[in-house]
């Protein structure tokens, strides 16, 4: 049987493993695509060439007052490079930096420090324009009606008192809301906890003990109620213009999308999945994942990204490895306190109903994938291991250490026609099984 050495990142490096070649049937990397260098330049052709609608140029005039919300320091989306375009394209077309400001779109997150400020939107922005925070539980709130869904919307003061708003921010796959970016810069971005905690229940099924809704998922938009609630929750503020920039997997600006806040957002998260889609035949009965390394596996929160797509290439009954090095494992501790907790899937689901929070989603979905697993390993740090064996997956130092368990396992179930799935970047390549194509 031939042996190939396969990569698999971890932190700032990597970590070899020897795999039978003739196992491997998808060695997934994500599809090659274009790389804008110069993130200026291609945000100012965006906002000036829009999708559905007229230049920003068009859409605003002096006087109007302009609130722009802007990913918050948990989303890395170089906002200090493009902000400054827009805030020019405004100046423009007359709006002063007096009358523009910035909305943190938080969502349930804390808001920035001073110093926070600066480091995510730029020395240059922190200067010409006010910056605040957007609370979720401000008494400040102003209600909007609510959606079709029951929704409460309640939304940010000074969002909703502006005479134009712009969302900004980045198309992500995301497991519950199908993609990130676009709706997210106001649902849950500068919305209140009641708007949120409604929309986020969507993702769980109507009944207790169903668990997590089969259709709110990783890559679907149409048919994904927590989506179409997120979009009436924006229609409601009818955002005037929208700037959202692509990354590609491994991390490169592909393109910004802009223009009109829902057809511009789709196009972008049609681009993405292009980008990120991997047709496979079939599901595997070993697959080996990476969240892509540093900064992706920074800590077991942004980490299960890698869990939640390969869920969608392991088997029922499959044993999954994922490589993460989690030097800040416990961070945020919110979701360590979820994803530890002890009891059975059923009593989670029933807590997670009783306390939503994103965080308690995201562990409870985690671990739902454990639980379809026969296995799931952990490759992390030594010190990690104590914590690790609290959430139930179970801790290993060496990817060759976790595939040599899973052989014994294979081994004891007398399987010897099994096949592997490599997932080196996880967290950005979502596979698709081709008679189930989204």
């Amino acid at each position: 049987m031939a042996l190939k050495t396969y990569h698999i990142p971890i932190g700032k490096g990597s970590q070899a493993v020897d795999l039978p070649e003739e196992k491997v049937i998808y060695d997934i990397h994500g599809n090659k695509a274009a790389i804008k260098p110069d993130l200026k330049a291609e945000t100012l052709r965006a906002i000036r060439n829009p999708i559905g609608t007229k230049p920003l140029k068009e859409l605003v005039k002096k006087g109007d007052t302009v609130a722009i919300t802007a990913s918050d320091l948990t989303r890395p989306v170089r906002s200090k490079d493009f902000l400054p375009v827009i805030l020019d394209e405004l100046n423009a077309a007359g709006v002063p930096d007096s009358d523009i400001c910035l909305v943190v779109a938080t969502g349930t997150h804390r808001g920035h420090t001073p110093a926070e400020d600066l480091e995510v939107y730029g020395e240059e922005v922190v200067k010409r324009i006010k910056i605040y925070q957007h609370d979720c539980k401000s008494p400040d709130l102003v209600y909007k009606g609510e959606t079709s869904r029951g929704t409460p919307i309640w939304q940010d003061a000074r969002v909703s008192h502006a005479d134009k708003i712009i969302i900004t921010g980045g198309v992500s796959l995301h497991p519950f809301a199908g993609f990130g970016g676009g709706r997210k810069g106001v649902m849950p971005g500068v919305s209140g906890l009641k708007t949120i905690n409604h929309n986020h229940l969507l993702a769980l099924t109507d009944e207790v003990g169903g668990g997590c809704n089969p259709e709110t998922i990783c890559g679907r938009l149409d048919g994904n109620r927590v989506s179409e609630d997120m979009e009436e929750v924006c229609r409601a503020l009818n955002p005037a213009f929208l700037v959202n920039v692509v990354f590609t997997p491994d991390g490169d600006v592909h393109e910004v999308v802009a223009g009109d806040w829902f057809k511009a957002h789709r196009q972008g998260c049609a681009d993405l999945f292009t980008m990120s889609k991997v047709p496979i035949d079939h599901k595997a009965d070993v697959v080996i994942a990476s969240a892509g390394g540093a900064p992706k596996d920074t800590n077991l929160y942004q980490g299960t990204k890698a869990h939640m797509n390969a869920d969608f290439a392991v088997k029922d009954g499959g044993i999954l490895i994922v490589a993460l090095d989690c030097p800040d494992i416990k961070e945020p501790p919110i979701f360590s306190k979820w994803i530890s907790m002890p009891g059975t899937l059923l009593e989670m689901e029933k807590a997670v109903r009783a306390d939503f929070s994103i965080p308690a989603f995201v562990a409870f979905k985690t671990r739902c994938i454990c639980n379809r697993c026969r296995k799931t390993y952990l490759v992390t740090r030594p010190e990690n291991f104590d914590f690790v064996k609290a959430t139930g997956e179970i801790p290993v130092a060496t990817v060759a250490e976790a595939w040599e368990l899973a052989q014994k396992e294979l081994a004891a179930e007398g399987k010897t026609n099994y096949d592997i799935i490599v997932m080196s970047h996880a967290a950005a390549t979502f596979p698709v099984v081709l008679s189930k194509q989204l």
